[in-house]
């Protein structure tokens, strides 16, 4: 089956040679992901069509080394059961799938250009049909008809980045089998969103809020920087907090812009900053500040004593191969890969051992506050789905013209429909019996 932040290198380098706490061991790696993220993350196509060139010139960077994801998820890979005796839906395997996508890109149409790889022109279509089968367990296929009776004057809303964005559109084309979702809201971006399904009276939200936190961010709209990132570590941002009492299921999630160049502020006094080696500050990495609005986001949660359910989802794998972005890098796969194959790299993986780390000790005093707090851990699984990324057909047709075309792939974000529909298979499970 078949971003105008121009950088001074040799600034940094001194940087480099006078720090050695964090920089020197993960420098290189964070200005690869940072540009590459500062880059590749994707806008509404509503208002803001990708532009022919919206990456920066190249630039010669070793690519960062890969680890394995975590001794936890080493260890996972024979457990089958979570600490309560439960099937862990988190641990299994892709398989085959003879049935069809519950929806497609006709279908559905809410899908923005940068993720509709058919309309794009992917010839290929069998990363359609593979299906997350848990070990020792079933998991039901996404019902939108009982869904949304089971959410009938209910609220959802999904709280982060772009890949929330991507995964909003993905639950609103299932959702959309069953009623076709109206737009109530949305801001002058089109970033934050509204929808009502009015037979439910169920809205969905997506709320543009990318590091969850107060933040001040000096890009145009093809990313590129003016000025460092102020980032607040100590308050969170209003854009989710002044809606969060109102909603009655939430689904946040942050990361990859914490590796971007940042000032960091706590008491509106500056603490020190992420590579900002044109300014006298100390450099405390980006796992300092991630580690510091995690556990203020789930400090808040609770403490809120909120009698929803709140998931927090882990981060998710890029899938680049042979370089990065801006050296070549693709993701040409056709299906998924083998247990190992695909390693988290380096900086993926220190995002991730801190959301496990802060949620184990959120997850105790929420079980004594009688908070519903969760774990969507999507990392594994997306992982496993390196055939599952736009590619070079994040563009129109890319080869059209040129069959032999160098295009930048986006390795980042998903296909719609495709391998994230999965989470919301995991959703729902997790609503009905979690």
């Amino acid at each position: 089956m078949a971003r105008k932040m121009v950088y001074d290198w040799k600034s940094w380098w001194r940087a480099v040679q006078k720090n050695n706490y964090f920089v020197i061991k993960f420098g290189v790696s964070v200005l690869l992901v940072g540009l590459a993220f500062r880059l590749l993350y994707d806008r509404s196509s509503d208002l803001s069509p990708v532009p022919d060139a919206p990456f920066l010139e190249n630039t010669r960077i070793s690519a960062p080394p890969v680890v394995s994801v975590d001794s936890q998820e080493n260890t996972d890979q024979g457990t089958t059961q979570d600490s309560e005796g439960k099937c862990n839906p988190f641990i299994g395997d892709w398989v085959p799938y003879e049935g069809e996508p519950l929806y497609t890109n006709v279908s559905c149409s809410i899908i923005e250009d940068h993720q509709n790889c058919m309309k794009n022109g992917r010839p290929d279509t069998d990363y359609l049909y593979w299906r997350w089968n848990p070990r020792g367990c079933e998991l039901p296929r996404f019902d939108p008809t009982r869904f949304l009776e089971l959410m009938r004057n209910k609220s959802w809303a999904f709280i982060g980045d772009s890949i929330s964005r991507n995964h909003v559109q993905s639950f609103l084309c299932i959702l959309s089998t069953d009623e076709k979702a109206i737009e109530v809201y949305h801001d002058e971006n089109y970033k934050s969103r509204r929808w009502l399904f009015p037979s439910y009276n169920f809205t969905v939200s997506v709320i543009w809020s990318p590091f969850l936190t107060q933040a001040a961010i000096f890009e145009d709209i093809n990313g590129v920087s003016t000025s460092e990132i102020k980032l607040h570590l100590d308050k969170l941002d209003k854009n989710w907090t002044e809606q969060y009492k109102s909603l009655d299921y939430m689904i946040i999630a942050a990361g990859k812009w914490f590796i971007k160049t940042a000032i960091y502020y706590e008491k509106d006094t500056i603490l020190g900053c992420h590579y900002c080696p044109k300014r006298n500050l100390t450099e405390l990495g980006f796992n300092f500040a991630y580690r510091k609005v995690i556990r203020n986001v789930f400090d808040y949660i609770i403490s809120s004593n909120h009698k929803g359910m709140i998931f927090y989802r882990t981060t998710t794998p890029d899938h680049f191969e042979g370089g990065e972005w801006f050296s070549g890098g693709t993701c040409k796969r056709k299906e998924p890969a083998k247990e190992g194959e695909f390693e988290l790299n380096e900086l993926n993986k220190i995002l991730r051992d801190i959301e496990l780390d802060e949620f184990e000790k959120a997850s105790a005093k929420a079980l004594e506050k009688r908070v519903n707090l969760k774990l969507l851990d999507v990392t594994r699984l997306s992982l496993l789905r390196p055939d599952g990324h736009p590619g070079p057909y994040r563009f129109f047709q890319p080869f059209a013209k040129d069959k032999n075309a160098t295009m930048i792939n986006d390795c980042l974000h998903w296909c719609l429909p495709g391998p994230i529909d999965t989470w919301n298979d995991l959703l729902m499970e997790m609503v009905v019996n979690g």
